[in-house]
């Protein structure tokens, strides 16, 4: 260490100044990128000298293999690296190429997205939603989504993967290091200036012939023009008459002639309209009145109806509700077909909607009102069970195209509904009376049962407490099924109501076939409803008796019959005494 000690030596000078000279131009930092100079390679580690350290750092050489310098490199040259740490917990240096790699890179796609300039990548796998793109430069990975790939939907891409192309980078997140790229708007860039000098070969007013229809959105229709560009017919633009969507009107891949509107030679559009072609017809619509029928063609069927034309131009709607007075859920493909032309009566017309309402149903006389007249409410009909389900059948009446609605319940008087129901199926033939016509509802009601004679009519004389003959029919826990004489109803006389004594109560004392008398306990005959009683029966025969038999000094012979009229008597006596 003496050595040192007088600085003033000119060998400690020079010394002195070199060291100083060598540490102002390494500037040591951990974070920072370094090109090292490669000294010595092995088979699994490159030795790098940087000057300013005091070992040399190592580079594992799979680091050079993922980034592909293994080939490239040899003893003298220089490779960037990343100084992770100047020292670690053994004392050595930690550096790494990848990293530095990659943020070389980063630092190339901040540059080029603060100058909007695109960059050269290759795709180089599918992934979800998009694909993965490597920067050619920098090796850096980014991700494009498949939106951005291409201006129309591609079927396919195994084309475009592993090809050098541009992008350019649409968004950067530093913090995340991740970066999103677009081939698309390098496409677009590309077409801008050839769909610039197409436009120009338009001006308003001109007519466009064979333009084909190529899609559809909720504002209007596409056209693709001579496989050059494509334009726009706005929603209000399509027909004089109210469209709700285009594919009303069109279908992808017809022809149609065009006339040219606007021009937006900034935006590069071009705005066309159908209906501008020709006069607007809503200007002569006097010439058709509410209620008279007209001829009119079908143009186009939907689910819910069809779109006629009384003339060119002029359209309205046929709702499938106005098909037919007996159909219900109509289908209209299976009644019309484009190109029919039919009969419908106007039923509604709005000049400020421009909006024409038409009926077919109108012009076919209404089965309901022939029904009414010549098989009114009260007579009876043939028809032929069409259909059931689990509470009625369905019977189409004669030659009527109606079915008449009749319930389980209007079957039969006596038998339980469900079973009733049971003995019928789809193409029974039965005579039904017509028990309600409901024109404007357009439902018609029928009845079975109302063909006999009720047997209810039984308890039409008959009142609360009259006492009437039954015969048992059977018995179970519930009480006894019993049936009047002269009456072909049966009714359930409860357990409760079998007799006054609960031990006479049970149903098991009667076998069936037995004759009884009971009493009516309860009746509604308009509500057909019926409640008989043997108890009740007993309570009547009780009291009739006490009333006939009992005598007003009944009970005056027994021993202590006067004991309160004495006890009585005597406390008034006491009390007076007092």
């Amino acid at each position: 260490m003496e050595i040192y000690k007088d600085l003033n030596t000119p060998k400690n000078q020079e010394f002195e100044k070199l060291l100083n000279s060598q540490l102002s131009q390494n500037k040591i930092e951990e974070g920072k990128i370094i090109e090292g100079k490669i000294t010595k390679i092995t088979e699994k580690f490159v030795f790098v000298f940087i000057p300013g350290l005091k070992s040399e750092p190592i580079v594992d050489i799979n680091e050079l293999k993922m980034i592909g310098l293994k080939d490239n490199i040899k003893v003298g040259e220089k490779i960037p690296v990343l100084l992770e740490k100047i020292e670690d917990k053994n004392g050595e240096v930690v550096v790494s190429a990848i990293k530095a790699q990659k943020i070389k890179g980063w630092y190339e796609l901040e540059k080029a997205y603060e100058n909007n300039a695109s960059i050269i990548g290759k795709i180089t796998s599918k992934c979800k939603g998009g694909v993965i793109v490597e920067h050619i430069d920098t090796g850096s990975l980014m991700f494009c989504p498949g939106s951005q790939i291409s201006e129309r939907p591609l079927k396919s891409i195994d084309h475009l993967i592993g090809v050098e192309q541009q992008f350019a980078i649409i968004k950067l997140d530093k913090l995340r290091g991740n970066a999103c790229v677009s081939r698309r708007q390098i496409v677009s860039s590309n077409k801008r200036e050839d769909k610039a000098k197409i436009i120009e070969k338009f001006k308003v007013g001109d007519i466009i012939k064979d333009a084909v229809v190529k899609g559809y959105s909720s504002f209007g229709c596409f056209f693709e023009v001579n496989n050059e560009i494509d334009v726009l017919v706005h929603l209000q633009e399509i027909s004089y008459s109210r469209v709700n969507h285009p594919d009303e009107i069109f279908n992808v891949g017809e022809r149609h002639d065009l006339k040219v509107i606007s021009i937006d030679k900034e935006k590069l559009q071009i705005g066309c309209s159908i209906k501008q072609l020709s006069p607007d017809p809503f200007e002569h619509i006097g010439n058709y009145e509410i209620g008279k029928k007209y001829k009119v063609k079908v143009d186009k069927i939907t689910d819910y109806g069809c779109f006629c034309s009384l003339e060119p131009g002029l359209s309205t709607l046929l709702h499938s509700s106005e098909m037919s007075w007996t159909k219900r859920n109509i289908v209209p493909k299976k009644l019309f077909k484009v190109g029919d032309t039919i009969w419908c009566v106007i039923t509604e017309i709005d000049k400020e909607k421009r909006r024409i309402a038409i009926s077919h149903k109108l012009t076919i006389e209404n089965p309901y009102e022939e029904l009414m007249k010549k098989f009114p409410e009260g007579s009876e009909i043939d028809g032929v069970v069409s259909s059931l389900n689990e509470y009625a059948l369905y019977v189409k009446l004669n030659d009527f195209d109606i079915d008449g609605f009749l319930h389980a319940n209007d079957l039969s008087y006596s038998n339980n509904s469900e079973e009733e129901l049971k003995k019928y199926k789809k193409g029974d033939k039965l005579k039904v009376k017509v028990l309600e016509i409901k024109k404007d509802e357009q439902k018609v009601r029928v009845g079975l049962k109302q063909l006999e004679k009720d047997p209810f009519e039984f308890f039409k004389d008959k009142k609360v407490n009259d006492i009437i003959t039954v015969q048992v029919v059977s018995s179970d826990n519930k009480g006894l099924t019993v049936k009047p004489e002269g009456c072909e109803m049966e009714f359930l006389i409860k357990k409760s109501n079998i007799a006054v004594s609960s031990q006479d109560s049970r149903p098991s004392r009667f076998v069936g076939s037995e004759r009884i008398d009971c009493a009516v306990q309860d009746l509604s005959y308009e509500k057909r409803k019926v409640s008989l009683s043997i108890k009740l029966l007993e309570e009547l025969q009780n009291k009739e008796a006490v009333s006939k038999f009992s005598s007003p000094l009944s009970g005056k012979n027994l021993p202590f019959s006067s004991l309160s009229e004495k006890l009585v008597n005597k406390k008034n006596k006491e009390k007076d005494e007092k």
